[in-house]
């Protein structure tokens, strides 16, 4: 674990001297004991920013952070994509960039790693068993270079959603959302089978996506349950409390598989 440790804080600092190492080592076993996990809920200072991040439970591999953005950073993001213009005439409604990625999203897929990185630490630290319910991304998928190289932004007007859909199986597996602007409920449905489909309809878990909030699909969440988002009237609700649909923008990065 002490090797896995100090090669997580060469990564993240480069390298250093035997006692800032062990000054790094210090800090992040503070943090450790600080920020254990509560819960379904794991809160943890990632290079002097706090998130807060939720395991749904019904789902393995399903994960939020709701405060990823803060409103300055959402600003920033959305005018970075206003400037592409991508949206420019009324008929765009998504983008999609393979490989060469914008400045911006190259900064975003860096902000994303950052904000896993030392709960993800944590979780390792806690112990082996531990580790494996807590962990909030796979530590084969965050250390692959690059994270991401496949990005599609999406502008949805009001009343306009996305049905349920496993993304294409040439994405490998972890995919992160980062939602902005409009509030929506993104619902998961398990992916059925031929030995289930007499039996009742499958349960839908419902996710509140704030501006601001990320997402991460992996495992389980990423291959056997779909996700749709229904915004026609009626179906955005929150409970009990319908939501005011405005313009909503999805970010999403993904990894393509390799066709060696």
């Amino acid at each position: 674990m002490e090797e896995q440790l100090k090669t997580i804080l060469t990564e993240a600092f480069g390298e250093s001297s035997d006692s800032e190492g062990e000054e790094q080592q210090q800090l992040v076993h503070s943090h450790c004991v600080e920020n254990r996990d509560n819960g379904e809920a794991l809160t943890g200072s990632v290079f002097g920013e706090s998130h807060d991040w939720e395991k749904i439970s019904e789902i393995d591999g399903l994960w939020l952070c709701k405060d990823f953005l803060s409103p300055d950073q959402q600003s920033k993001l959305l005018s970075s994509i206003q400037k592409e213009e991508w949206f420019a005439q009324s008929s765009s409604n998504q983008a999609m960039r393979f490989g060469d990625l914008p400045g911006w999203a190259v900064e975003l897929s860096s902000s994303i790693h950052e904000a896993i990185l030392f709960d993800n630490c944590v979780a390792e630290l806690e112990s082996c068993e531990k580790g494996k319910e807590a962990c909030i991304f796979p530590q084969d998928l965050l250390w692959r270079k690059p994270l991401f190289d496949q990005l599609i932004v999406n502008m949805y007007r009001p009343g306009e959603g996305i049905c349920p859909h496993v993304d294409l199986m040439r994405f490998e597996d972890g995919i992160a959302i980062v939602s902005l602007e409009s509030s929506c409920v993104m619902h998961f449905t398990r992916v059925e089978n031929e030995t289930c489909r007499d039996q009742d309809p499958p349960q839908k878990v419902p996710l509140l996506l704030i501006p601001g909030c990320l997402i991460l699909m992996w495992g389980e969440a990423r291959y056997l349950w779909k996700h749709e988002i229904n915004r026609k009237p009626g179906f955005q609700k929150w409970e009990g409390q319908e939501i005011d649909q405005k313009r909503r923008i999805s970010v999403t990065l993904r990894k393509l598989c390799c066709t060696d």
